[in-house]
């Protein structure tokens, strides 16, 4: 049986970390060699993380704003990619998986031979700054369990629920 090539680092900050709500998909992928832990990272550069609403977490794409967030890496098989990349929402527009770099640890290690280059799932670009200005440019530097006891996985979301409806609504301050 051919090895399976685990050649996507994925940088997770939110439901997908151990612990967390969505981590039964990563063990799952860890289970079917598709995925491997590589460790605790933190971001290099800032960058906001924010909760929307039913407590989804966000990371967004503006560098240099916000602040150097810690998470999780993973070392992903094409194959394993597929159900993280649909579990996000991908292709419906509500996250795109990016470039970034991480450091291992905390970061503070300092010096370029500890970080690696990585993607992580951020907030899809139509919605992601004004979100960062809806929650008035405050984020956070980690997910906390405390923060993932308010997420609502999508069963327990309202009748009627739709993801990009409920979240323009959110950012135009209407909920």
């Amino acid at each position: 049986m051919a090895s399976k090539e685990h050649q996507n680092l994925i940088f997770t900050y939110g439901t997908l970390k151990r612990g967390f709500p969505n981590h039964a998909l990563m063990a799952n992928l860890i289970r079917s060699g598709d995925v491997t832990f590589r460790g605790e990272y933190t971001t290099v550069d800032a960058y906001p993380l924010v909760c929307g609403p039913y407590g989804i977490p966000y990371l967004i794409n503006l560098p240099g704003s916000g602040v150097r967030v810690k998470g999780e890496l993973y070392a992903v098989t094409d194959s394993g990619i597929v159900p993280m990349d649909e579990l996000e929402g991908v292709e419906a527009g509500h996250y795109e998986r990016l470039p970034l770099i991480v450091a291992a640890g905390d970061g503070g290690g300092g010096g370029p031979e500890g970080t690696v280059a990585a993607e992580a799932y951020f907030a899809h670009r139509s919605f992601g700054e004004g979100l960062w200005k809806r929650c008035g440019g405050v984020g956070t530097g980690e997910f906390t369990t405390e923060m993932a006891s308010e997420y609502q996985r999508k069963e327990e979301r309202p009748p009627g629920f739709n993801f990009l409806k409920d979240l323009k609504l959110f950012i135009s301050g209407v909920e």
